[in-house]
């Protein structure tokens, strides 16, 4: 835990994603990545100079079997007030809609959803569960499939909404996330999404793996490289850009 929390602080410190009194909704899907950040975050506020507050929101996406008890039961063990927030996105793409390409039109609920659930718990900033990997497959994804080099931000202000979304775990390995979430046991859901594993990030994901079989470090150039640039809002110790 305290090598991710290094990662976390330096993400944070870097990227000034943290202000004394700040109340941030950590939006905990149930998955590796989000679990993790909570946890994360829950052992950061007890140390860190500047104060703040965390409430985790789940937003239930309408599939059966989905048991977040456990989820429940380690927010409480962790000491942060946790929300669910029932929703029919699943109904609504899948049921109603018939979505033959689901990933775009879901997440685009999924966001709307959680930013509202959010400011109903009075929180001005929201956390994401993307990590140092997401970074790197969000960017490929762009080049070759949109024909543009472009990535989410660090930080982001929605000025529609007046929140600021954070991306804590920018700094941590996937494969570093997936090994806290074993040796601590945190209490992942299954995701019964039939879209899941198989999507273009999934193809992006079996390339790297590809690539970095004769190019050692590849991904770590490719990263360097968003901030090299760098991409707007990616090169680290400067103020946060909210225009």
């Amino acid at each position: 835990m305290q090598k991710l929390l290094s990662y976390v602080r330096r993400a944070v410190d870097h990227y000034h994603m943290i202000e004394p009194g700040d109340h941030i909704a950590v939006g905990v899907s149930g998955g590796k990545d989000s679990l993790a950040l909570l946890a994360a975050l829950a052992n950061l506020r007890k140390f860190y100079p500047k104060p703040f507050e965390l409430t985790a929101i789940t937003l239930e996406m309408g599939y059966d079997g989905m048991d977040f008890g456990p989820v429940q039961d380690f927010c409480d063990g962790l000491g942060v007030p946790y929300r669910r927030v029932p929703t029919q996105i699943k109904q609504i793409i899948f049921d109603i809609r018939k979505e033959p390409n689901p990933c775009s039109l879901c997440a685009k609920m999924r966001r709307g959803a959680l930013h509202e659930a959010a400011l109903a718990a009075g929180c001005k900033k929201v956390a994401l569960g993307h990590h140092y990997d997401d970074v790197i497959e969000t960017c490929l994804l762009s080049l070759f499939y949109e024909g543009r080099i472009s990535c989410f931000q660090p930080v982001t202000y929605l000025d529609r909404k007046g929140i600021t979304l954070i991306r804590p775990l920018l700094y941590t390995p996937e494969g570093y996330v997936r090994s806290i979430a074993n040796r601590y046991a945190l209490p992942v859901v299954h995701n019964p999404c039939p879209a899941d594993g198989n999507t273009k990030r999934q193809e992006i994901k079996e390339l790297l793996r590809q690539l970095e079989r004769g190019n050692h470090g590849l991904r770590e150039r490719i990263f360097g490289a968003i901030q090299r640039y760098p991409l707007r809002g990616w090169a680290p110790g400067r103020a946060r850009d909210d225009t």
